[in-house]
């Protein structure tokens, strides 16, 4: 019997989101749209920059963004993460226990270091790109890992971001590996180019001979492939997983199975920030899946719900907005 519809492993880090002119972006030299892994000297350099800007404090982390969701929606959730014994890990555990997602940080803490924290730049026209400080996340390890809980899951599901940390990437393959044998279903989501570009030996492992779910938007799915043409992006991603999920922002969602595929329109909206979108979608649809909604009526609500996000500043939904998505998007089940 299952106990938990989603079990996650990926970096624990609270975000900081600042707004900024694409000029001090420029300034700044940060990678637009991408994300960018940072050390001390650097993190210190940045914050100098944005000396008298306020930012807004959220919980986040790609894969912690991912199961809020799927809790808040009204599913059991699990994650594996790592943070520090501070003020920042304090604030992390308390939200995850907020949002009704379990976790090991309620068993083990780091008791060194930082926890990871990433700056979220986001410029008019509604982009982000992140500056990442992994701080403990860094050292994510096996020792993160509840294998009776992940034996207990329906899906298993591997942030792609841990693919440049080789004990983070250590971590979630032994969790693949438990989940795999135990029969529980497989997820990978892409998580940045930058993760394609630079790590994708580690992005490799964790898809070692397929999954059952793989999540991605455009871009990283034409760099992964190495083509633009959408027709021969879709041929490569149907092999590489069960269902393939890709996210095109306004123009909405391309569901992918071996023999079929959905395209899924977007609501339009007003962009604002797109931080955190694709988490996003990826909870919303993952929850929807577990309840047995079709595959359509899952992107549906991924899309509503990833809609809202960008309509707004902030990577998190309350838990009154995506009550009244799943009420407006899903039919009860019979």
């Amino acid at each position: 019997m299952t106990h938990y519809d989603l079990y996650a492993i990926g970096n624990a880090l609270v975000d900081s989101e600042y707004e900024v002119s694409d000029a001090r972006l420029q300034a700044m030299g940060v990678d637009k749209r991408h994300m960018t892994l940072i050390d001390t000297p650097r993190r210190a350099e940045l914050l100098a920059h944005l000396d008298g800007l306020q930012p807004r404090q959220t919980g986040g982390g790609s894969a912690g963004n991912t199961v809020v969701a799927l809790a808040q929606l009204g599913g059991k959730a699990f994650y594996s993460c790592k943070v520090a014994h501070d003020t920042l890990g304090d604030f992390y555990v308390k939200d995850l226990q907020a949002r009704g997602v379990d976790s090991n940080l309620n068993h083990t803490r780091a008791t060194e270091g930082q926890t990871g924290s990433c700056m979220v730049l986001v410029t008019p026209d509604a982009e982000r790109s992140m500056c990442t400080f992994l701080g403990a996340s860094a050292e994510l390890d096996e020792a993160a890992l509840h294998p009776r809980d992940i034996e207990k899951s329906k899906i298993y599901y591997m942030e792609g971001y841990l693919a440049a940390s080789p004990t983070g990437l250590s971590a979630a393959l032994k969790g693949r590996q438990i989940a795999k044998d135990a029969g529980v279903a497989l997820a990978l989501t892409l998580s940045d180019v930058s993760m394609i570009q630079f790590c994708k030996a580690g992005l490799d492992a964790m898809l070692n001979e397929g999954v059952d779910y793989l999540f991605c938007n455009l871009e990283e799915a034409q760099v992964w492939c190495g083509t633009q043409d959408l027709a021969e992006v879709k041929k490569t991603l149907q092999k590489l997983a069960k269902m393939v999920c890709l996210t095109q922002g306004p123009d909405g969602s391309e569901i992918l199975s071996a023999d079929q595929s959905w395209h899924v329109p977007a609501e339009k909206v007003r962009a604002i920030d797109t931080n955190g979108a694709g988490d996003m979608f990826a909870g919303a649809f993952l929850y929807a899946i577990t309840r047995g909604y079709h595959p359509e009526q899952a992107a549906a609500l991924g899309n509503h719900a990833a809609a809202a996000v960008v309509s707004q500043h902030g990577n998190r939904l309350s838990l009154g907005q995506l009550s009244a998505i799943k009420a407006y998007v899903l039919p009860p089940l019979k």
